[in-house]
């Protein structure tokens, strides 16, 4: 008997871990609730209502099979020790975690599994590729740059884990604990997609219909028609292989439209980019407190700003990085172009470190990734990979005008902003919002004023001269 423990693994489909485990004997399925998990799970109610409703949804899967989930409470590793002597397995297979903290403590419990005499086998199943899984030109592993990974990525087969028909479950000779709860967790949400079920679903529909036009959709937030699988992915109820040859399966479609193959080789793309945080994390856990780019370590940036409070409450005075902000708290996810504008609006705007915005979402989404996010938030913050010669500061009011010309997204959010006009219809400027009559706030900071003392501190401290037309250029996004 072998134990494989669940993580953000929830599923039983297309699962590395298991497919190990199998090898091994008869499989007894264990999840350990410890205290930094339900910490965690607390510290945003969607996301404790999602990996209860997703736990549960693997104990049904698993009582079809004649098993069931056994659930401990307790520290990992003595929990895990306990177990073993009790059951008479002879290990645990479980799934490779990202970010440091959980490589940390994924290295003490093989350490401690293997100097007890048991097996202890850690396997990569977050990821469509493994980290390990993309070499480079000169042989090695760790791409710092996305481009040449991409490269590689789109190059590199995808493997597969159906559930082997060799694979047992077993069940337990003691007793399981409950299963997590919404009380203990501190949820009562509704989710949607917290299911295997839901998820193949969703990837379906989005793959038939929505993907199509990714390429226009990616920059419509009024049209919500992303593929929304970014909780499910990092809770693993839908595996990122089965995603990924999915989608590859899809653009071989000899019948697609030119803007359908480019949509889907988009989304393609946006699931490498995934793959790419996990791996730089990976390479460089580090990076959880510490920018990739060493130059930028020693770069100044705030822990305050007066309009800190403004910006998590969705009240800066700019419609779209406050409509964003209002969709994340009232629904726990935000469109994926908005983030990147109301990310830059806090690191070029009000000057904060790229930490205190990762921070600050961690508790309101309902997706729990943190290699993915702390790689997007050093990304926009321009500390991270592919790093330019100036950061891209987005101007709010212009990606307004390009991606919510008429409004609606901006409407839908924020209540105060139904009746009032956005903007001069057919020009070219960015559109302006007229406050009278409306308890909407004006602007916290003047943007081209805060983003230009921005990039003059960015280049003095990079040891250029001056503002330079090249860097001028960054500001016009």
């Amino acid at each position: 008997m072998i134990l494989c423990r669940f993580t953000s693994d929830l599923r039983l489909e297309d699962h590395a871990a298991l497919a190990a485990a199998a090898e091994h004997g008869a499989v007894l399925a264990v999840l350990v609730l410890d205290a930094q998990t339900v910490q965690r799970m607390r510290r945003s109610p969607r996301r404790a209502a999602f990996y209860a409703r997703a736990v549960s949804s693997l104990d049904a899967a698993l009582r079809e099979r004649g098993s069931a989930l056994v659930v401990r409470r307790g520290d990992v590793e003595r929990t895990l020790h306990a177990l073993l002597r009790e059951t008479g397995a002879r290990g645990v297979v479980w799934s490779a975690r990202y970010d440091a903290p959980g490589m940390r403590a994924d290295e003490a419990l093989r350490t401690s599994l293997e100097e007890a005499g048991y097996v202890a086998q850690c396997v990569h199943d977050a990821a469509a590729i493994p980290p390990e899984g993309i070499e480079r030109d000169d042989g090695t592993t760790g791409y710092r740059s996305f481009a040449p990974y991409f490269d590689r990525w789109r190059e590199t087969s995808v493997a597969s884990y159906d559930v082997p028909i060799f694979l047992r479950f077993t069940t337990a000779s003691g007793a399981s604990e409950p299963l997590p709860s919404d009380d203990e967790l501190g949820s009562g949400e509704a989710v949607p997609d917290a299911t295997p079920a839901d998820a193949f679903a969703r990837l379906s529909r989005f793959l038939q219909g929505d993907a199509r036009a990714y390429a226009a959709a990616r920059n419509a937030p009024a049209q919500d028609a992303t593929s929304h699988l970014a909780a499910p992915l990092s809770f693993g109820v839908v595996s990122m292989r089965t995603v990924v040859r999915a989608t590859r399966e899809a653009l071989e479609n000899p019948f697609l439209l030119s803007e359908e193959r480019r949509s889907l080789r988009l989304f393609a793309r946006s699931l490498a980019l995934r793959d790419f945080f996990l791996a730089l994390s990976y390479f460089h856990p580090e990076t959880e407190e510490l920018p990739l780019q060493e130059r930028m370590r020693a770069f100044a940036s705030a822990a305050e700003h007066p309009a800190l409070r403004a910006w998590r409450a969705g009240e800066t005075g700019f419609p779209l990085v406050d409509a964003g902000m209002r969709q994340l708290v009232q629904t726990g996810w935000m469109h994926p172009h908005v983030r990147a504008v109301a990310a830059s609006f806090l690191c070029f705007d009000l000057g904060l470190d790229w930490r205190v915005g990762r921070d600050a979402w961690d508790a309101l989404l309902v997706e729990d990734d943190p290699a993915v996010a702390t790689g997007n938030w050093q990304w926009i913050a321009g500390v991270g990979a592919d790093l330019v010669q100036h950061p891209r500061i987005y101007n709010p009011l212009r990606q307004q005008h390009r991606i919510d010309p008429d409004g609606r997204y901006v409407r839908r959010w924020i209540p105060e902003l139904q009746h009032v006009p956005l903007g001069r219809d057919g020009s070219s400027a960015p559109m302006l919002p007229l406050y009278e009559g409306s308890t909407y706030p004006a602007p916290v900071v003047d943007h081209a004023t805060a983003a230009r003392a921005f990039l003059q501190r960015y280049h003095a401290f990079t040891a250029s001269e001056h503002v330079t037309e090249e860097g001028s250029a960054a500001l016009r996004g």
